[in-house]
């Protein structure tokens, strides 16, 4: 016979334990977050966006939202793959350089870290797929080749530098097919952008080589094998075909008098960068940068006037 009364609950869990569940599940969220460096996320999403401005202007906030949008969030998603990738590989030295990283300092498994980083490389696909055909290729291609890279070409130096600067710029080519319809103006001029940013991002690669070689003695660099002097005229070489390429917008008609005035003070960044690139790396790989985001600037402005 049941007495009458409260009935008598058979079990309880301690209020430890779900602080303890509490607390590993923030700690892991909190984990995921720093594998996937949302700063870096941002960037890349931010990248689309202006390729997207670049190629359609006012339609990229118009008709053109959707898949710029979804372009966005799968080159987001990307970015946050692939450095959850890097710090796999590398999480052998990042207890002597990172320690404080979540694979390093043991905040996340190794298990953990590849599912987070499939996870994310299937989320960009399965956004690519919305988009189009082209985009679905793009976004495999870049799996790929960030494969390759984390596994052997980052230690091989050219090779990686090649992959890094066409990660780079295929973020502007993946907004042009984002918006592309059937006039070929977005992809001319965002294919220009895509192409400049390669070439500015290897002469840049390689001149951080350059300034980097007595600390590089975990990987077979450019410098290390031609090098310095040889490596910066290979460097100066990128940069001057990036002057060469910002004229192609004239040429074609595809952007206005404001990537005119513009591009003129970024060609003679690019151009000061390149006289620089084996003399005085670190400040040929600085002014690089400024001109990249002078460059950016030009296309956006050209965009509009």
């Amino acid at each position: 016979m049941v007495p009458m009364g409260r009935p008598t609950i058979p079990f309880s869990i301690p209020r430890t334990a779900t602080v303890i569940t509490t607390r590993t599940v923030r700690a892991a969220v909190a984990g995921l977050l720093r594998l996937a460096r949302p700063l870096n996320c941002v960037m890349s999403a931010v990248g689309v966006g202006i390729g997207g401005v670049v190629g359609v202007g006012s339609a990229a906030w118009g008709d053109l939202a959707r898949p710029l949008v979804l372009a966005a969030a799968a080159a987001a998603a990307f970015t946050a793959g692939g450095n959850a990738l890097n710090d796999i590989v590398d999480r052998e030295t990042d207890r002597m350089n990172h320690p404080d990283r979540p694979l390093a300092s043991g905040q996340l498994t190794v298990g953990t870290a590849w599912a987070f980083a499939g996870s994310a490389f299937a989320i960009a696909a399965l956004l690519a797929v919305f988009i189009s055909n082209l985009a679905l290729v793009i976004v495999a291609l870049n799996v790929i080749l960030m494969v390759s890279y984390e596994a052997a070409l980052k230690a091989r130096g050219a090779p990686g530098n090649v992959v890094i600067a066409y990660l780079v710029g295929s973020l502007f080519l993946f907004a042009g097919v984002s918006v592309f319809q059937t006039a070929p103006d977005p992809l001319i001029r965002t294919g220009i952008l895509a192409a400049l940013a390669f070439l500015a991002t290897l002469g840049r690669e390689i001149t951080k080589d350059i300034e980097d070689m007595r600390g590089d003695v975990d990987r077979r660099t450019l410098p290390q094998k031609i090098g310095a002097n040889r490596a910066g005229a290979i460097a100066a070489l990128a940069l001057a075909l990036a002057v060469a390429l910002s004229f192609l917008p004239l040429v074609y008609h595809v952007l206005g008098v404001g990537y005119a005035i513009l591009v003129a003070p970024a060609d003679g960044m690019f151009i000061y960068a390149a006289l620089h690139s084996a003399a005085n790396p670190a400040r040929s790989e600085r002014v690089t940068k400024y001109a990249m985001i002078v460059a950016l600037a030009a296309f956006l402005a050209g965009a509009f006037l």
